[in-house]
């Protein structure tokens, strides 16, 4: 169950952890994605012409601004109390469209764990159930087969593909786009993921055309 104060809960499933993160874990993210270069590097954002070091500090504080405006909710995931990753629900509107974006990483050590399907099943799920959202968006490079699997164990469907969608690891990169709508899953994601009714045929991409 959630818990926790202010607009980002604490969820705790297991030895699975999901918190607000805080300036304090500046050091120790960096350190880890520092150790999970390679691993990592080839998903990451960045900005065009831009080759200067992270600033992780700094991207926490600009997190923090924007779940302060409730339009952000930073999560830090914790193994067994050890910082493993990060999952972001961002771009977060009410009103008629009342819709989000999530992303994520997980070090490679924590990878195969159940972690991120777990992730992004509570946190879609606090979206929809206790922050009246209806719709929830995943993009995804077609190269990324670890990602690609976490929607298909969830059921979210394919929408299509966008082309040259979002700048990674150096150069403006298509991805595909999957989604859920909160009457898709109306006892949550995680109870249907962990109940085996998932269709993982929703989340299956066309082999060639237009949208492929």
């Amino acid at each position: 169950m959630p818990a926790g104060s202010g607009f980002v809960p604490t969820i705790d499933d297991g030895p699975l952890r999901m918190r607000s993160v805080h300036t304090r874990d500046s050091r120790e993210l960096e350190r880890v994605l520092l150790d999970n270069r390679p691993w990592l590097q080839p998903w990451e954002a960045t900005l065009p012409g831009n080759e200067g070091r992270w600033n992780v500090r700094g991207a926490i504080r600009s997190l923090l601004d924007q779940a302060a405006s409730r339009s952000t909710l930073p999560f830090v995931l914790e193994w067994d109390g050890a910082i493993v990753g990060q999952l972001t629900v961002s771009n977060m509107l009410y009103g008629a469209v009342s819709s989000a974006s999530l992303g994520y990483w997980v070090a490679e050590s924590a990878a195969g764990r159940g972690i991120t399907p777990t992730a992004v099943a509570h946190a879609t799920d606090y979206c929809f159930a206790q922050l009246g959202l209806h719709r929830m968006e995943i993009c995804i490079r077609p190269e990324n087969a670890p990602s690609l699997r976490v929607v298909e164990k969830l059921g979210f469907r394919y929408e299509g593909r966008r082309r040259r969608y979002i700048h990674i690891d150096g150069d403006w990169r298509d991805h595909y786009c999957f989604a859920l709508v909160s009457e898709e899953v109306p006892r949550g994601v995680h109870a249907r993921w962990r109940s085996g009714e998932v269709d993982e045929s929703v989340a299956a991409r066309p082999a060639s055309g237009p949208f492929a």
